[in-house]
């Protein structure tokens, strides 16, 4: 049940997209609003989406969120959560990122599905997704929560589009009947130096299983993953703060690398 009114879901939804589009911190809108629920936190989500699609921006694609057990503990959550992605967040491989339009970046290497079918729960599992997938590609999403020193609760990020801002794709695309995502392994490079190595079973064990969760909880909202849609599993890796000046390299097992600075 949702406890916000539309006005206030609205106010919400301003509040947080011009801190993003302003790169200026706020406080954790639960703050002012303890007993807003889930469905209020989707609600100015879907409300931020809205007023980009009124303002020309086109949707590109769907995150998933906090998509590790550890993850989940750390926030007390049962399940991980979404976010959308639009057309400004998107940088080719090798690109330069810019700074000055972010609050506190922070990069995490990730496994991307971009589907050839459509899915829409109740009811999807691994083999629906499996079944509905063109290619896997390797993908580098740069989080930025909007709220002060990354202090927030999962209902603030869930409103505030969960953290989503920059997306850098790039390396081989490649059919999944090719791969084991589960063991396919991922090197985290910053500077040069290794800060972190993981494998894709880190996401939820499987990253498969992030789509199909994706697909259950649009669908609790009548919505789906369309065909052609790109859909980001979430972080294999931890999450790792970058500022100007830094480089980033991902590698990853059969599937090539991508690299980016910061400036």
């Amino acid at each position: 049940m949702s406890t916000l009114s539309n006005e206030v879901v609205a106010q919400l939804a301003e509040h947080l997209e011009n801190a993003e589009l302003e790169a200026r911190d706020v406080t954790k809108i639960t703050d002012d609003h303890p007993d807003m629920d889930f469905e209020d936190a989707y609600n100015i989500q879907w409300e931020i989406r809205r007023r980009k699609e009124a303002r020309g921006n086109k949707i590109v694609g769907m995150k998933m969120g906090l998509t590790s057990w550890a993850k989940m503990a750390q926030m007390g959550v049962e399940e991980p959560c979404y976010g959308f992605l639009a057309d400004y967040f998107s940088s080719p491989d090798g690109a330069a990122i810019d700074t000055s339009k972010l609050i506190h970046p922070k990069v995490e290497a990730e496994i991307a599905f971009v589907t050839k079918a459509p899915l829409k729960g109740p009811g999807i599992h691994v083999a629906d997704v499996i079944a509905a997938t063109d290619f896997v590609l390797p993908a580098v999403e740069i989080i930025d929560s909007r709220y002060r020193d990354f202090k927030f609760d999962i209902k603030s990020v869930v409103a505030d589009n969960s953290s989503s801002s920059r997306f850098v794709t790039g390396g081989r695309s490649l059919p999944i009947d090719h791969m084991d995502l589960r063991t396919t392994g991922v090197i985290l490079e910053k500077n040069g130096e290794i800060v972190d190595m993981s494998v894709g079973a880190a996401v939820l064990g499987d990253p498969a299983a992030s789509v199909a969760m994706l697909a259950n909880m649009l669908g609790e909202r009548g919505e789906e993953i369309p065909a052609g849609t790109f859909v980001m599993t979430g972080g294999v890796t931890a999450a790792v703060a970058v500022e100007a000046g830094d480089n980033i390299t991902v590698r990853y097992h059969e599937m090539g690398s991508i690299s980016m600075r910061f400036v």
